[in-house]
């Protein structure tokens, strides 16, 4: 006898298209749009009636069925993959960055894939911008407070620069 083995929440791979909860949250969206269609598209055919178009479906969601091998086509599948997203979009880490320019997506998807490799799996990433910051970011995550920025650096290092700039006067 073979056992159908379901993936939950916590097995789920992140595509680095996926950076914040905001996508994770599109994506839910998403799910459940897709979910409605197919289902109403199966009601017409029993009823008789023309087959629809098939869903668009955007390259976020396709890239995270295609690094799950996961399938869309079964209503029960469908509506526990839209519950496991749900549970996923509630339970992932976040990170919570500050810079002090606006940092661009790709940049983004690849500091969220590195974080995935060398912290947790399925961390995001939620961006502020603080242009007080000067260069640097802000790092906070549930547990720790990191100030990597320009301004915590010169501030540690005061007593040199002033060191430093009054041997320089003479």
């Amino acid at each position: 006898m073979t056992e159908v083995v379901t993936k939950t929440h916590a097995d789920f791979v992140l595509p680095a298209l996926i950076v914040s909860r905001i996508d994770l949250s599109h994506m839910v969206d998403e799910a459940q749009r897709i979910d409605n269609e197919l289902t109403a598209a199966t009601v017409r055919a029993k009823a008789g009636a023309a087959a629809p178009p098939a869903p668009t479906i955007s390259e976020q969601f396709a890239a995270f069925l295609n690094d799950n091998q996961l399938s869309f086509t079964d209503s029960h599948e469908r509506s526990m993959l839209v519950k496991e997203l749900r549970l996923l979009k509630d339970t992932v880490p976040v990170m919570h960055m500050t810079f002090a320019v606006e940092a661009d997506r790709d940049s983004l998807a690849v500091l969220a894939q590195w974080i995935r490799q060398s912290l947790h799996p399925q961390a995001v990433i939620a961006v502020g911008l603080q242009p007080a910051l000067v260069a640097g970011v802000y790092l906070r995550t549930p547990n720790h407070v990191h100030d990597l920025s320009l301004r915590a650096k010169l501030r540690g290092s005061r007593d040199i620069l002033i060191k430093e700039l009054e041997a320089a006067r003479g």
